[in-house]
């Protein structure tokens, strides 16, 4: 259970960013027209494949009419990561873009970041009640995972993408009625380096847990250029992101128009 003190020490600290420091200034990633819908995505590592790869499938997801705007933050992940929790001053810096997301005209805002993935599903209901319902990226791709099957493997290249992936999962069987078994394995040691030599290492650390899981969720967009291999390696199926992440801001652009 969050204590009080934490509650007020948190809103106290979004309040103090509000009050005091500049707007967030939003980067255009797309083309804007009238008929256009404007939406956000949040990121917490600003890893330039990573946006690229995401956007194209926001643009592919919505044909290509779509405007979108991008915040980043860098020091959260890195904050959240180095203290192996979500503390307040991360916590108010990501709230603080949402919520110029939302002065800037979103209709629907996708947090990119897996690590914050429990922020962005607490503030659901603060979405719903602004009106630009805010969605993580990998809660879809939780949803199918459990959907394939009760046993799930978590593959992450650092371990804070783990327990916050874990937890969605976990929320997706108590949301479907099913029972879920999770393992995990962190892969770290070239990635981002040479592609192919991570892959085979990717392949080999997660051959023997997948012998036991019907999935492997790969817990970071930023791995789903190794699927098809890790799949193929594995005979596992893998599931990646940002297709579901994609599909899931689109759904919920869609449920707001009803």
């Amino acid at each position: 259970m969050v204590s009080g003190s934490f509650h007020v020490k948190f809103w106290s600290a979004v309040a103090a960013h509000f009050v005091c420091a500049p707007l967030f200034f939003a980067a255009h990633a797309g083309e804007s027209s009238d008929n256009s819908p404007k939406v956000a995505v949040i990121y917490t590592i600003t890893n330039p494949k990573l946006k690229e790869d995401v956007e194209r499938a926001v643009r592919d997801e919505f044909g290509g009419k779509v405007e979108i705007l991008r915040y980043e933050d860098a020091s959260i992940f890195e904050e959240t990561a180095k203290a192996g929790r979500m503390g307040r001053e991360p916590a108010a810096k990501f709230v603080a873009m949402y919520a110029d997301s939302v002065r800037s005209g979103a209709r629907a805002v996708l947090s990119v970041c897996s690590t914050v993935s429990d922020l962005a599903y607490s503030m659901r209901e603060t979405g719903e009640f602004v009106g630009v319902p805010i969605v993580g990226m990998n809660d879809e791709m939780c949803r199918e995972a459990v959907r394939i099957g009760g046993r799930v493997l978590i593959a992450a290249t650092f371990p804070s993408a783990v327990e916050p992936t874990k937890r969605s999962i976990l929320r997706a069987g108590a949301e479907l009625g099913r029972n879920v078994e999770i393992s995990e394995a962190v892969v770290g040691g070239g990635f981002g380096s040479d592609s192919g030599a991570f892959e085979k290492l990717l392949s080999e650390k997660l051959r023997e847990p997948a012998e036991s899981a019907d999935v492997i969720v790969f817990a970071q967009a930023s791995m789903a250029p190794y699927a098809d291999y890790v799949e193929k390696a594995c005979g596992k199926r893998v599931l990646s992101n940002p297709k579901f992440g994609a599909r899931a801001l689109k759904s919920a652009l869609a449920k707001k128009r009803r």
